[in-house]
């Protein structure tokens, strides 16, 4: 597979006309629309040894594991906006594996609930579940429906110029801020008091990483309408995404490169002229575009006279981190099949609480993990078999306060000593725990374990202190409108989740704000026709191979 020239043996050589710090999925996704759609040579930089942000997977003799890639919504429907993106940026040669009838399974204490496929089964499951809660039910749908129906202007007037934002912008943000505004908890507590029902409701809140009391209720909505028709997992793992996005880069004239770390964005009269990586070299281009994550750019990448500017420090006062987290990989000598495994991930609660929760385990190291979120990537992907044949991974998240590994933050990857090990597998105990509780068929026969920590995230992607979502998911997030690809400093733009909204969806939609930005247009109706071109040369390929 093809994930990036690597700097440290090749030069780069050449001109382009944008450069893109960071392979993260907006990064990537800004680069193909404008290489296919705008005639841009795009040269897309990334720190790490591989391209795909996210979406890169990391190995260990015999296993593979996704690093961020659990499931994918809006896939089936051919025609939806997300899946006619993702089809014209790899030119269709994605391919996905349906998760069945059930996507999630909400596990609370004692009790079980399956989030299935459809949004009337999904109503009638919680109707049985909540019998004397039908009407708070229906109403949560329609309140989901509504939200996620306002955010199409939300987004389209991110890419508008600033002069016509200032003038149509308020007309078209307002509908969805007066939802966005609200804590997901407030809205929730409008619909019903039943404590148990808003637990379930907001089962996937790992999804955006802040439970119902600090979160907008529109990055709810959003998430919540993405999987209501079912989920699915990339064939193949998650490195596909950067494996069939990068030739589209690449054979209109763009390179990207690994080992490639940006250390200043190069800036001239309040432009953005190009990037000076981190061995000194100078690249120039006329469009500069980060996908590094708006703290990154703002505190770390400008010039300090730039970013210490008035107006830049105003930017993200009002902003704060969203949450890290530990990780468990595990490898296992059987099959999914033959371990029992299935497809659905496992969310598990102690309760219903889940702020309360999430409060002790910021306050108290010895507190109970407020989640564990389980997922079964080789029972997902059908080619995993083939890949790794007799084997099967697991991988067990949660939350975890950065405060807890800041002591050895400057110490050197796999040298940060005997207590950070021993913190290590004090929460690898913790998360097996959960693990045994809901697959007691795995104890005693897992093969390898590794833990990964707000340093590894840190340290690998560059994200400070070890968020895993970028800006938080709060209200005042989504009230923010510098939060856009255009920035106070011309020719440098935004891509990525900061300026759209989470997960794989909102980077991807991030990138196309950005390129739609850049070439001044709305660049779906392209999209579609590249979609749909891709699509046929796809049935074309399969009727007569």
């Amino acid at each position: 597979m093809n994930f990036g020239t690597s700097y440290k043996q090749n030069p780069i050589n050449g001109s382009y006309d944008v450069i893109v710090i960071g392979s993260g999925i907006g990064g990537l996704g800004a680069a193909a629309l404008l290489a296919k759609h705008g005639g841009k040579r795009v040269l897309v930089l990334e720190r790490h040894y591989t391209a795909g942000g996210f979406t890169h997977t990391f190995r260990r003799p015999g296993y593979e594991w996704d690093v961020g890639v659990h499931y994918i919504g809006d896939i089936f429907d051919l025609d939806a906006p997300l899946r006619t993106l993702l089809d014209d940026v790899t030119d269709a040669q994605l391919e996905w594996a349906d998760m069945g009838e059930v996507y999630d399974r909400i596990i609370i204490g004692d009790q079980t609930y399956d989030f299935v496929k459809g949004r009337e089964n999904f109503r009638q499951r919680l109707h049985d579940y909540f019998p004397n809660e039908r009407t708070a039910i229906d109403r949560y749908l329609q309140e989901v429906d509504a939200t996620s129906d306002r955010a199409r202007m939300f987004f389209a007037e991110k890419a508008l110029p600033v002069f016509l934002s200032r003038l149509v912008g308020g007309l078209m943000r307002w509908p969805l801020l007066r939802k966005a505004k609200r804590t997901t908890l407030e809205t929730l507590s409008s619909l019903t008091s039943d404590k148990q029902l808003i637990g379930v409701l907001t089962g996937q809140f790992g999804d955006y990483g802040l439970p119902p009391g600090q979160s907008s209720f529109f990055i709810h909505a959003m998430i919540a309408k993405h999987y209501l028709e079912g989920a699915a997992y990339p064939v193949g793992g998650a490195s596909r995404f950067a494996a069939t996005m990068l030739p589209v880069i690449e054979q209109r004239g763009g390179a990207v490169y690994t080992n490639a770390e940006v250390g200043r964005i190069l800036v001239e009269n309040d432009r953005a002229v190009g990037v000076e990586l981190a061995d000194g070299n100078q690249l120039r281009a006329p469009w500069v575009v980060s996908d590094a994550g708006a703290l990154n750019t703002f505190q770390r990448l400008l010039p300090p006279e730039t970013s210490a500017a008035p107006h830049c420090q105003r930017l993200l006062r009002h902003q704060s981190e969203s949450p890290a987290h530990i990780s468990l990989y595990i490898g296992l000598r059987e099959t999914a099949e033959q371990l029992g495994l299935s497809k659905p991930n496992l969310w598990v609660y102690r309760d219903y609480d889940h702020d309360r929760n999430f409060a002790r385990i910021q306050a108290d190291p010895n507190a109970p993990l407020p989640v564990a979120y389980i997922s079964f990537p080789s029972a997902k992907d059908p080619d995993f078999e083939q890949r790794y044949p007799g084997r099967a991974t697991i991988e067990v998240i949660s939350v975890a306060p950065y405060a807890w590994f800041a002591p050895w933050a400057s110490d050197p990857w796999k040298k940060r000593g005997d207590e950070y090990e021993a913190l290590k597998e004090q929460l690898t105990g913790k998360l097996l725990e959960q693990l045994y509780a809901c697959c007691p068929q795995v104890e005693g026969r897992i093969d390898y374990a590794e833990l990964s920590t707000p340093l590894s995230t840190e340290h690998f992607m560059g994200h400070p202190h070890g968020m895993i979502y970028g800006l938080a998911a709060t209200p005042a997030r989504f009230a923010e409108r510098w939060l856009r690809p255009q920035t106070p400093l011309r020719n440098l733009y935004l891509t990525g989740t900061d300026i759209c909204t989470l997960g794989i969806a909102g980077a991807l939609f991030g990138g196309f704000l950005t390129a739609s930005a850049i070439l001044g247009k709305n660049l779906m109706p392209a999209v579609a026709k590249g979609a749909k071109r891709a699509q046929a040369r796809k049935t074309k390929g399969a009727a007569t191979g």
